[in-house]
């Protein structure tokens, strides 16, 4: 309590000076606070691009070729249809397929069973580019960019033998399946309930 003998005016100042300190500690949080989310940002940056040059140099490591991209235009030779024998009726024209490349990968487990069937899909029709094992594990892993998916692959990438460590293309997808299929249908469900039980109480406190 203040003193009843000290007049009023006498502690205005004091109380000044305390809310002005408390603002410039405010100040200096939240300047520390902006900082480290920067920095974090920026390392964050960083290795999604270390990723990507990692996963570049060991595919033009692994191959002299280049991996066909399905998704260019196909040339007039490969489209051209043999004409038929005069006389002959001509059969019905073979259409070419061209499966879609698979979208880039975060590492949620609801879709990661539709990644992995999208990867090998297009690597089935484009068989004679993947030579090899670990040819087709590094171009997987070259969509595997985002979130629990790109830590994945640089951890893979900084082993002893990068994708050689590896015994086989087997030997991935069932490390894949391991890592990022649902262990369990019910399990999988009660956690997306869970989630989205959250979310909704976080929108209704918001």
């Amino acid at each position: 309590l203040a003193n009843p003998d000290t007049p009023p005016d006498a502690l205005a100042p004091q109380n000044d000076w305390t809310r002005l300190l408390h603002l410039e500690t405010q100040v200096q949080l939240t300047q520390a606070s902006l900082t480290h989310h920067t920095t974090k940002f920026s390392t964050l940056h960083q290795t999604t691009d270390h990723i990507s040059q990692s996963l570049q140099e060991l595919l033009e490591h692994l191959t002299s070729h280049t991996i066909p991209h399905l998704m260019a235009e196909p040339s007039l030779a490969a489209l051209a249809v043999p004409a038929a024998a005069p006389g002959v009726p001509a059969g019905p024209q073979v259409q070419l397929l061209c499966p879609a490349l698979p979208d880039m990968y975060n590492g949620n487990c609801t879709s990661g069973e539709h990644f992995l069937q999208s990867c090998l899909t297009y690597i089935h029709f484009s068989r004679d580019a993947f030579d090899s094992d670990a040819l087709k594990i590094a171009w997987v892993l070259s969509y595997m960019k985002a979130r629990q998916a790109s830590t994945y692959a640089l951890q893979v990438l900084w082993r002893p033998g990068g994708v050689g460590s590896f015994t086989d293309w087997a030997a991935f997808k069932k490390d894949f399946w391991a890592e990022f299929f649902p262990i369990d249908p019910a399990k999988s469900a009660a956690l997306a309930m869970q989630q989205r039980t959250v979310q909704a109480g976080k929108a209704n406190v918001g």
